[in-house]
């Protein structure tokens, strides 16, 4: 059976920065993209013409980065390709359960984790590499840390947020402090959160990350679609109209 309600997902970039996200975006045309210090994904519309990918060059700049993420659209020739990940996306069914790690009483406390702590997290990320994490990405949505002896080892946030949904995002732990379940622990922990709003929680994952996916798929999350995360680089010169 199809999933109307997750049709948005189809497009979470640009859902999200014609919606939640919009005091976030920046728009030229028909073309959307982040506060580059918040994110670095960009949308266009569903059929996007010449003059669509003119105004993403303009938007963007000359030769610049285009993260166009699971957008399947296929830019002009002269747009030089960056990278190509193969993915899939994935929602939370309920179906699932997921088994404490140890003593769950005597495990960290979950905290909420807000511009103070940026460094630390810039530093996680830049350690861990979760995909990519700028100084004001935490303005997207909540995100939620785990400290040991007041070190932060572990976090987990919101990133995308279509209507009706919202994205767990950038869930790292610190290479001395894996092992425990701390990942486990923060996506529930979201989860929970997304769901009394009455959301409901998706996520993306690298196909080749099979260890984050058992875990994903643990936890009740469901594949929905395979989906190519694309970024290029915009032309040395602003095309015209088309």
């Amino acid at each position: 059976m199809v999933d109307r309600d997750a049709e948005v997902l189809d497009d979470p970039v640009g859902e999200s920065l014609r919606g939640h996200h919009a005091h976030l975006a920046r728009l030229v045309g028909r073309a959307a993209t982040y506060t580059p210090e918040v994110a670095t994904f960009c949308a266009l519309p569903s059929d996007p013409g010449l003059d669509s990918w003119s105004e993403l060059a303009e938007l963007l700049g000359r030769g610049e980065l285009a993260d166009m993420f699971s957008c399947p659209a296929t830019p002009p020739p002269d747009w030089e390709p960056v990278f190509s990940l193969e993915g899939l996306q994935m929602i939370l069914s309920g179906d699932g359960r997921a088994e404490e790690h140890g003593d769950a009483a005597r495990a960290p406390s979950v905290v909420e984790l807000g511009a103070d702590d940026v460094p630390e997290m810039l530093d996680l990320t830049e350690r861990t590499a979760p995909g990519p994490f700028r100084p004001r990405t935490h303005e997207l949505g909540t995100y939620l840390g785990i400290r040991d002896n007041g070190t932060l080892v572990a976090m987990a946030g919101e990133r995308l947020r279509p209507t009706g949904w919202s994205e767990i995002s950038a869930v790292c732990t610190a290479p001395e402090a894996r092992g425990q379940g701390h990942a486990a622990r923060l996506v529930r922990a979201l989860a929970a959160r997304i769901e009394s709003r009455e959301e409901r929680p998706f996520l993306h994952v690298a196909a080749a990350n099979t260890g984050a996916r058992a875990l994903y798929e643990r936890l009740g999350f469901v594949v929905r679609k395979q989906v190519t995360f694309r970024g290029f680089r915009t032309p040395g010169r602003l095309l015209g109209p088309g």
